[in-house]
């Protein structure tokens, strides 16, 4: 609910929050935070919102359009804010150093994440297999699993993925980007695991071996066949 003010200046002041607004769409649009209605839901997971602008932004997290590159890096990112926050690595501003080993992050909350990684806390479990996580974006990712959802889909093929890495990678098929070269022969892959498969091809290296007669592979399907 709103009230008229007396003041022309401030036409319209919002009952909930006292808030005075001189435009009557601002008026709906602040309205809608005081209230359930959320008139523009998202077609790949059914989360709703009560602005326009913030499923549009939303939406990104379900596609890999990334319209704000980072003029440093070529780095590129869903949100203003995000590239916004990003830059802060290039100038150094407002760094928190982790005691630990050195590294540097932009919010002391992303500091605090990182430390798990040298205390082993896990503190997000799932409900349904009790696996641990240290974040809670790793947790919602898992859960899809269980829930069987694929919010990320392939605008070629159709083909969906439970995460948006995952169909990073897989476009690749169709576009037939390699980013990922070898160092002694400049042979290109789609993924890095490719690479890392290929390399052992110069280095030698046989790191699976058949329980039953000790014979050494460089794949494991090499080893399945065997």
């Amino acid at each position: 609910m709103y009230k008229k003010n007396h003041k022309d200046e401030s036409p319209f002041i919002v009952s909930e929050c006292d808030k005075m607004i001189t435009e009557r769409a601002s008026l709906v649009k602040q309205q809608r935070i005081h209230t359930t209605e959320s008139q523009f839901s998202c077609l790949k997971c059914g989360k709703v919102f009560n602005l326009k602008q913030r499923l549009v932004k939303h939406e990104r997290t379900h596609t890999v359009e990334k319209p704000y590159p980072c003029s440093e890096c070529e780095k590129y990112f869903t949100q203003k804010a995000c590239l916004v926050e990003h830059k802060k690595t290039h100038t150094g501003e407002n760094l928190f150093p982790c005691p630990e080993c050195g590294e540097s992050f932009i919010q002391k909350s992303n500091l605090k994440t990182h430390q798990r990684i040298h205390t082993g806390e896990k503190p997000f479990s799932c409900p349904e297999c009790k696996k641990c996580f240290t974040v809670k974006s790793s947790l919602e990712k898992h859960q899809r699993i269980h829930k069987g959802e694929k919010p990320f889909s392939c605008p070629e093929c159709c083909k969906s993925f439970t995460e948006k890495s995952t169909l990073v990678r897989h476009l690749r098929i169709h576009t037939e980007v390699k980013p990922h070269s070898c160092t002694e022969c400049s042979k290109c892959f789609n993924h890095k695991s490719s690479l890392k498969e290929h390399s052992k091809s110069h280095t030698g290296e046989k790191p699976l071996s058949c329980r039953e007669c000790g014979k050494c592979f460089i794949k494991k399907s090499n080893l399945y066949i065997h």
